[in-house]
């Protein structure tokens, strides 16, 4: 049997009720569905916080937890929230043994292998490439984008999307992030007035791609400071930078994986607006309220 989806004990396990709380979603009322989300994107926090503690945090009264615990059969919280607790006292309350979970999945046909594979792959790149990269590096390169004048975040191909996913992010706080190349545009012309006050990331694998090469090549010519990723050490845009990244990249696919670039890419603006002045946090506030008043988000219903 698969150890994930089989609990140990009785038939009420943790992902079973998350599973159902998941079905019976849009069948809810407004205020039990906010709820029924609170829980099931943070189910960690059932087994450890009282009914009052999860009820502010997911912005509801008590009694329509009480109602959400009724909906999947219990009588009431307490008995929907002994499942979890039940999960830490056995301390399985963790992430699933992998090894036995890939096992599992690989059991189940030709696509349960690939499968398999894949999350091997991406789990694994992940690990191997923060293994390999220490917060002091990470720290020192978020100063220098921070006390840049202008930041360029170059990749093409798959990797043109998350050098334009990354800036995005970044714009939400900071407007001095630029993605290159530009729609109609070389990444040499976009970097033609680029000087010693700016700093470029760089993002290529292997093959590593012409282009991307050339605008670091003339990137340091005009003394910009270069923030390189890519899947290699001997990567022609990581030696000799004053910031190099290496990601692993590796997949059972024709395809590199892009997994650990863009986690290494989250990590990097974390790690920056950390460096930032307070100033940032009420650009981000505003940012969002404005789209708030805008109507670009979609609100929660009232009760």
């Amino acid at each position: 049997m698969n150890d994930i989806n089989v609990p140990l004990s009785d038939q009420f396990a943790p992902p079973d009720l998350l599973g159902r709380l998941t079905t019976e979603l849009a069948s809810l009322t407004p205020e039990v569905r906010k709820a029924a989300t609170f829980v099931l994107e943070n189910p960690n926090e059932v087994g450890v916080s009282s009914i009052r503690e999860i009820a502010t945090a997911a912005d509801v009264k008590p009694n329509t937890l009480v109602r959400m615990a009724r909906v999947l059969g219990f009588d009431g919280y307490e008995d929907f929230r002994e499942p979890f607790r039940d999960e830490i006292r056995r301390g399985t309350a963790s992430f699933p043994d992998r090894a036995r979970w890939l096992q599992s999945i690989s059991q189940s046909g030709k696509l349960g292998s690939l499968y398999a594979d894949m999350v091997n792959s991406a789990l694994r790149n992940i690990e191997e490439t923060f293994a390999g990269i220490d917060e002091t590096a990470l720290k020192s390169a978020a100063d220098d984008i921070w006390a840049s004048r202008q930041v360029f975040v170059l990749g093409v191909g798959v990797n043109n999307s998350n050098a334009r996913n990354f800036t995005y992010l970044a714009s939400t706080g900071m407007e001095q992030f630029h993605p290159i190349p530009k729609p109609g545009s070389t990444a040499v012309d976009d970097l033609a007035r680029a000087d010693d006050r700016d700093v470029l990331i760089a993002i290529t694998c292997k093959p590593y791609r012409s282009e991307v090469v050339e605008a670091v090549r003339i990137a340091r010519e005009q003394g910009l400071t270069i923030v390189g990723m890519s899947d290699s050490p001997a990567s022609p845009i990581v030696a000799g930078s004053q910031h190099g990244f290496v990601v692993a990249a590796d997949t059972p696919q024709f395809f590199p994986s892009s997994v650990s670039t863009i986690a290494l890419l989250e990590t990097l603006l974390s790690f920056v607006i950390a460096s930032a002045d307070s100033e940032i946090v009420g650009r981000v506030k505003k940012f969002h309220e404005r789209r708030h008043e805008l109507g670009i988000y979609v609100e929660e219903e009232a009760g």
